[in-house]
């Protein structure tokens, strides 16, 4: 079969379109008069080719129908033609009754509109969906791809069936549905097969050899038991798609599907998004996000660029993971610009604001490991208060909208160097809100636990012990820790950020703690060994700096419009003595005196209890 360039088809579809306008108004004349059309009819008979072509065509040309696939025509395409048909007869209809009483319009028919309305549209519709048509009619089964069932016969579920009979890879046997009315159904010629409980069976009986998991709205304990009863069946190959909130487009494609992987088996609600309000945030401003080449930082501008900003900033002083964002993010036609900076360079964080003026910064840059900052509170105290302060101070001064710092559970009651840091990062920025009178730049920090996919997390520590063959080590059988994964976590800052008036501590609902212990097997299960039997657990004890619970929610937060974020109720600062007391650490770290740091952050967080 030719395959004809786009301006061809373009060409195809004009010249298809002229031939069947004429062809249908003689077919509707014919109609009319039963075979046969009178000789006085015939002037009627030209001026509806004449009016067909001259209306139709240039609508049709507007409403983009000379530049559809063939082959993914839809709904919307569909809605499009049955839109640009009619507006094009009412402007005939229009013409003929304004006209009506000059030839050749006089004596029209107006049976006829209606006859040549229905058969324009069947054409129209009929012509563009042809090719589809023909695939579908004679699409067989692939019957070499892999044996796979899909659980979710929802909307998520019937887009990736559709994405699998497009590819060789898969030979779909059926769905599975626990929907009492979609018992005995099918989608797409595929049965449902029966409910998840049945997998067992229903594996055995077709000789499954990969589920996959579409159901991108339930949380992680149904999708927990599911993974549980396809373990129980012998199904090694389980993958699953991934939540709304991470498919920003809300489309379901093969490319979305991946591994199931721990973050899946968070016991966790799932959290809904206001993306038109981030939208509404973001869209057409300039966005400078600190960090960037961090987990948190990263993700924020892979995030943010979904949200068509006016400019991304991106800025870090690692070389390396900054030219690997650049080169992963170009590909996106949106203004980027990467730089290279300290934080603490407070001189070149200015030149940088003069240069970019920032509408919104994301302050995602921290150090943030706990007992490496146990050993360098010095360099803690640089990086996580005054260059907080530095990259604050310029917000205010190029007078930046709004200003986010990324905080931590760690903050409250903190135990660790980092978590103190954190903590005054925060009172940093209920300060400089404050202390402006009517601010012009405001400033938010939003709290959230362990993100489990971030550089030199515990979920990466682990999969290495695993790798080797174990042991697995856990510093203590009663530790917890909430999790979050990054794309949920970047979104609700995103979300709170959007929402923010200026001064709050936002804290996000983590769901329930998770014990290490319990995340340690199941990535081993997940790794197809089983725990303590062919990868062994070992219990250490807590570094320096760590707790065995983080805490995170109090019954004194203040609930706001979206379920998942708080406002924590904090004593209000006394801006005096916080700057006294910044005056005296920015002395103290120079001397190295690691006592006199750990007394100084004592005397400006009350809460904080160093671990011996």
């Amino acid at each position: 079969m030719i395959k004809f360039a786009h301006k061809h088809k373009k060409i195809l579809f004009f010249i298809g379109d002229v031939l069947g306008i004429i062809f249908i108004a003689w077919i509707s004349f014919l109609t009319r008069f039963e075979g046969h059309i009178p000789v006085r009819y015939l002037k009627n008979f030209h001026l509806l080719i004449f009016l067909g072509l001259i209306f139709n065509l240039p609508i049709f040309y507007w409403q983009g129908l000379y530049r559809f696939n063939w082959s993914y025509i839809g709904i919307r395409e569909l809605y499009k033609i049955i839109k640009s048909v009619t507006f094009a007869c009412l402007l005939i209809t229009a013409s003929l009754f304004i006209f009506r009483d000059i030839e050749p319009f006089s004596g029209f028919p107006r049976s006829i509109i209606f006859i040549n309305y229905f058969l324009t549209l069947l054409f129209i519709c009929g012509s563009r969906a042809s090719k589809r048509i023909f695939t579908e009619s004679i699409k067989k089964p692939n019957k070499n791809g892999k044996r796979v069932l899909i659980v979710g016969a929802g909307e998520a579920g019937e887009e990736l069936c559709r994405a699998i009979l497009k590819t060789k890879g898969y030979n779909l046997i059926g769905f599975i549905d626990d929907a009492e009315d979609k018992q005995k159904s099918t989608i797409h010629g595929y049965p449902i097969l029966g409910k998840r409980k049945d997998i067992p069976e229903i594996v055995k009986q077709n000789k499954i050899e990969e589920v996959i998991i579409a159901l991108p709205s339930v949380g992680a304990k149904i999708i927990k038991q599911t993974v549980e009863i396809c373990r129980q069946a012998k199904i090694n190959k389980i993958k699953i798609i991934p939540s709304r909130e991470e498919i920003i487009e809300g489309k379901v494609s093969l490319s979305n599907i991946r591994d199931i992987s721990i973050e899946d088996l968070l016991t966790r609600d799932t959290v809904s998004i206001d993306t038109s309000t981030i939208e509404e945030f973001i869209s057409g401003k300039k966005i400078l996000v600190t960090g960037a080449a961090g987990s948190i930082g990263s993700y924020l501008c892979r995030q943010v660029l979904k949200f068509k900003p006016a400019h991304l900033i991106g800025l870090d002083q690692n070389e390396t993971g900054i030219f690997n964002l650049e080169r992963e993010l170009s590909k996106i036609k949106v203004d980027q610009s990467f730089v290279i900076a300290d934080i603490c360079d407070k001189n070149k964080i200015e030149r940088i604001f003069n240069q970019y003026k920032p509408d919104v910064v994301f302050h995602a840059a921290a150090y943030k490991h706990v007992p490496l900052m146990e050993k360098h509170p010095d360099e803690a105290v640089k990086n996580n208060i005054f260059g907080t302060l530095n990259v604050a101070q310029a917000s205010i001064k190029y007078k930046v909208k709004k200003f986010v710092f990324i905080s931590t559970d760690k903050a409250v009651n903190p135990t660790s160097v980092m978590g103190a840091t954190k903590r005054i990062g925060e009172m940093i920025c209920q300060w400089l809100n404050k202390s402006q009178g009517n601010p012009s730049t405001l400033f938010c920090a939003v709290r959230f636990g362990n993100v489990l996919d971030s550089q030199g997390n515990v979920v990466g520590i682990f999969e290495k012990q695993i790798k080797k063959g174990g042991p697995v080590e856990v510093t203590d059988p009663e530790m917890k820790r909430y999790f979050m994964v990054t794309s949920e976590a970047c979104l609700l800052v995103m979300q709170a950020a959007a929402i923010s008036k200026g001064g709050e501590i936002f804290v996000l609902d983590m769901g329930q703690p998770i014990k290490i212990v319990d995340l340690a097997k199941e990535m081993i299960k997940l790794a197809g060994y089983q725990p303590d039997v062919d990868i062994p657990i070992v219990f250490t004890k807590p570094r320096p700096g760590e707790k065995l619970f983080e805490e995170i929610l109090t019954k004194k937060e203040i609930p706001t419009k979206h379920e998942k974020i708080f406002i924590a109720k904090l004593p209000e600062i006394n801006e005096q003595k916080l700057s006294e007391h910044l005056k005296k650490l920015k002395t103290t770290i120079e001397t190295l005196n690691k006592e006199e740091i750990i007394k100084i952050l004592k005397e400006i967080v009350p809460s904080y209890s160093p671990t011996s």
